[in-house]
């Protein structure tokens, strides 16, 4: 069973995930709630469906911890320009705020998981993976 792809990578991303936890868990942060600062880092404002997809959090537990996430501050709903029906979810200046500090954290796990690799290996390594996304 160790030699199989799919549990070799669910196995680094189980320990990758505690140790991105662990990392956060003193800033009082969720796992969750910096995939969900990152994702909108990249775009200015997301609908739910897509945000949902980008963070791997299935719809209906996205908007339970996108309410805790409004209620800290950290996001804010607001209405698609070209679509009143839909809800756009926008990063509020505390969330921007709260994710340039944690960035610094996050982006010293991928220098510690890159230099645990090689720079060389950690790109093929990238390359591979992408490859085997739909």
């Amino acid at each position: 069973m160790r030699d199989q792809l799919a549990y070799l990578i669910a196995s680094i991303n189980r320990q990758l995930e505690e140790e991105m936890s662990d990392i956060l868990k003193p800033q009082g942060v969720a796992i969750e709630h910096f995939r969900i600062l990152t994702a909108l880092a990249a775009a200015d404002a997301r609908p739910m469906r897509d945000l949902a997809s980008a963070v791997l959090i299935d719809p209906a537990s996205l908007t339970k911890v996108i309410d805790r996430m409004v209620v800290e501050a950290l996001v804010f709903r607001a209405p698609d320009p070209n679509d009143r029906r839909k809800v756009l979810i926008c990063m509020a200046s505390k969330g921007k705020a709260l994710y340039e500090r944690l960035k610094i954290l996050h982006d010293a796990q991928q220098q510690n998981l890159v230099s645990r690799l090689s720079e060389r290996k950690a790109d093929q390594l990238a390359d591979i993976l992408r490859g085997l996304m739909n």
